[in-house]
């Protein structure tokens, strides 16, 4: 985590980090002001809280309450060595608390991550840079030499070179990657956390067998994010993107809709037209660019390769961030590389989504096969020790498809959770199952996995393929745990017969098997390949089989809906009556759901710590009722805040005191001066002030701060943007733009 200082007044220092300010002062006895903790104040008070935290967690997953339980801890200083302290951590328990919970609990305060870290003993570096913010030296692993070369199946070079390589291309681009967290909790199962120092929304997560191979995960996929421009794919670009040359990358083309909002000549194919506008209804103006909201300039797409015959095809930008999401996306050493990943993630996506929505019952993969694997069979059974059964099937169906299945079963919650992976080699994709399903997890995070369900109709939901796109987390029929199996376990293998030893070639055979095994299917492939940045990527599109959206969304659920309100939304404070009227009535016919939120809905990434960062599309016409006087709908929409509330106890609070004097307002017999003494004493003079301002038209947005479409205040979106502003200066000096 990069956390920048800044020197205040007097000896007041300011750190900044994601999207957090934390301000440090010194006791007056040390020529301080004593307005705020001192560093090693703060020091101290986090190793209690991280203690405090695990044993939450604990209680948590186990249906213990904690508002009797204290904790507390003393630091006991050596006499003889001030920098030689005792941290004593005393917790009082209820006496109903069984034994073993204590024990769990007390094991729980041992897993504290400061404590940790102190008695491992951090490594300070320091030094002087020439600009802090041109210093993006990622201290990622270290530099490769001769004598360790580590070579894995699927990679074209040794994984420490490909580090090298890809930090390297980072570095060049001004981008300075941290990682954020290491998990390895079981035996050849590393995972990772790795974003952007500057804008930590860009973040991906890595898995492997080891931790070079976990970490090259992650910066491919960090990679790979930045050549597709996933990192800001419904996010506004601001005015300066939106009316650059290119937005999106140099060879982008725009399309003008016809007069009566017809599709234009020029995009998609005879092929995919009748897949994405299968009825007609499909207009110009649903395929208007998200980011740069040029509606005027017309419809932004991008070049694809049509694989049968190598024309060139363009699909709507605003086609491939609504319907395709991440899928079919990938970096490599060589393009072929790139090839087999993407088309892997492709076929583990699409198989997966039909095994789940056909209730698909899978062979389960016999021992004496997995003995063949022992560093994977180690992992399993170290879960299983952990209480969890696991289940390993051959979700090839039959043979056709490089694609396996690893299940968790959690006893504790009934709940299960299906991990798939893909590859051309048997291993591999049985590998990466296992690294998947814990990717990023501990054991506690495996409570929150759903149970199975023999409802075919939540299984079959849109939504549920959605979910298991994002992170596993959708149902899974109890049909898939049948012990008899609705296909023949095959021990596949789309592998080259024949290894020559040159990995290159390899990864060439094994993309063209898996082009192939499309080909056969009958469908069209489309590739971008894209190198500017340093490295090489690629994206393939598979029309009416790689969508993780339905096509209905192009329609019905469209993200460019933002270019509908960003605006109004944005100038807020700045809006007349007569506006905001208009705007309310806006929400409310357009049937969003209430509990969309505002940075969702206008792709403004707004500090989540905010009132922004919380807001919905319930509480924005909320308080336009209340700045327009409609007290009526005002005090509808405050109950069903307050009964479906999930926001802040402040922001709840604040509601609860609103509606009280909504209710008095409302009521011919009450006058607020007879209760407002108590309701001060009750909610407190600030809060209420607000409170009585807002109901009295006074007070407009509160929480609200006053921005714009300049994103007046808005830093975390605007360090999005910066970080976008990287690639396409990048870009536009590679086709003479800049």
């Amino acid at each position: 985590m990069e956390i920048n200082v800044n020197f205040l007044d007097n000896l007041r220092l300011e750190a900044k980090f994601d999207d957090f300010t934390v301000i440090t002062d010194q006791p007056i006895r040390y020529k301080g002001d004593g307005s705020a903790p001192s560093p090693f104040d703060y020091f101290l008070a986090s190793s209690a809280l991280c203690a405090a935290y695990f044993v939450r967690v604990y209680c948590l997953s186990r249906n213990i309450p904690t508002h009797n339980i204290r904790l507390s801890q003393n630091n006991i200083v050596d006499p003889e060595n001030r920098y030689n302290q005792v941290f004593k951590i005393q917790v009082e328990l209820p006496e109903d608390i069984s034994e073993k919970d204590r024990q769990g609990i007390l094991r729980s305060i041992d897993r504290c991550t400061v404590k940790k870290v102190i008695q491992t003993g951090p490594e300070f570096q320091i030094e002087t840079v020439e600009n802090l913010d041109e210093d993006a030296q990622a201290l990622l692993m270290a530099k490769p030499d001769s004598e360790h070369r580590t070579c894995i199946e699927g990679k074209d070079l040794p994984l420490e070179q490909t580090i090298a390589n890809m930090t390297g291309i980072l570095a060049d681009l001004g981008m300075k990657i941290e990682i954020a967290s290491w998990r390895n909790i079981v035996p050849h199962v590393w995972s990772l956390h790795v974003r952007d120092a500057a804008s930590p929304m860009c973040f991906t997560n890595g898995k492997g067998a080891t931790k070079e191979s976990a970490l090259c995960s992650a910066l491919g996929e960090f990679i790979e994010r930045l050549n597709c421009n996933f990192f800001y794919n419904d996010q506004y670009f601001g005015g300066e993107i939106a009316n650059s040359a290119f937005v999106h990358y140099p060879d982008e083309e725009w399309f003008v809709p016809g007069p009566d909002d017809e599709l234009p000549e020029g995009i998609l194919d005879d092929y995919t037209l009748p897949i994405y506008n299968p009825d007609g209804e499909l207009c110009g103006s649903n395929l208007v660019d998200t980011n740069s909201g040029r509606a005027d300039r017309g419809i932004c797409a991008l070049p694809f390769v049509r694989q049968s015959d190598g024309e060139l095809v363009y699909f709507p930008s605003n086609l491939i961030e609504n319907l395709f999401l991440s899928n079919g996306m990938s970096a490599g050493n060589t393009l072929a590389e790139a090839q087999v990943q993407c088309l892997s993630e492709i076929f583990e996506r699409a198989v997966k989504k039909q095994i789940i929505e056909q209730e698909i019952a899978l062979p389960d993969v016999p021992r004496a096969v997995l003995e063949k694997y022992p560093d994977i069979l180690e992992g399993i059974e170290a879960l299983e020790k952990q209480g969890f059964p696991i289940l390993v099937k051959d979700a090839s169906l039959g043979g056709q498809f490089p694609v396996m299945c690893v299940t968790l079963m959690n006893p504790r919650t009934g709940g299960v959770f299906a991990s798939f992976g893909a590859h051309p080699s048997f291993q591999v994709a049985l590998e990466r199952s296992l690294t998947e399903l814990m990717q990023g997890r501990s054991f506690e995070g495996l409570n929150d996995v759903p149970p199975p369900t023999f409802n075919s109709l939540a299984v079959t939901e849109p939504h549920n393929f959605v979910e298991h796109f994002i992170d596993s987390t959708g149902v899974v029929s109890w049909r898939f745990f049948s012990a008899e199996a609705d296909f023949e376990f095959v021990e596949w293998d789309f592998t080259p017969d024949v290894r020559s030893g040159d990995h290159a070639d390899t990864n060439e055979t094994e993309a063209s098997r898996l082009f192939n095994v499309l080909r056969d299917m009958g469908k069209e492939v489309y590739m971008a390949v894209y190198e500017d940045l340093g490295a090489t990527a690629c994206r393939i599109l598979v029309p009416g089989y790689s969508e993780v959206y339905p096509v209905e969304d192009l329609i019905w659920d469209n993200t460019n809906k933002a270019l509908d309100y960003r605006e109004d939304i944005l100038n807020l404070h700045a809006l007349s009556d007569d506006e905001l009227a208009d705007l309310a009535e806006r929400l409310e016919e357009s049937q969003i759901d209430n509990y969309e939120t505002i940075t969702t809905l206008i792709g403004i990434e707004f500090d989540e710590n905010t009132v922004w960062g919380q807001l919905t599309v319930l509480e924005l016409k909320l308080l336009i009722h209340l700045a327009l006087q409609r007290h009526e709908e005002a005090l509808e929409l405050v109950e069903t805040f307050l009964q479906y509330n999930d926001n802040t106890v402040e922001r709840g609070l604040f509601y609860r005191a609103v509606q009280a004097v909504l209710e008095i307002a409302l009521d011919d017999g009450l006058e607020l001066d007879d209760y407002i003494v108590n309701l001060r004493r009750m909610f407190g003079e600030g809060p209420m002030d607000a409170v009585v301002g807002s109901v009295n038209g006074t007070v407009r947005f509160h929480g609200l701060t006053p921005t714009n479409m300049q994103l007046e205040g808005l830093d975390k979106h605007l360090r999005l943007i910066e970080s976008y502003k990287k690639l396409h200066a990048v870009r536009a000096a590679k086709a003479g733009l800049g």
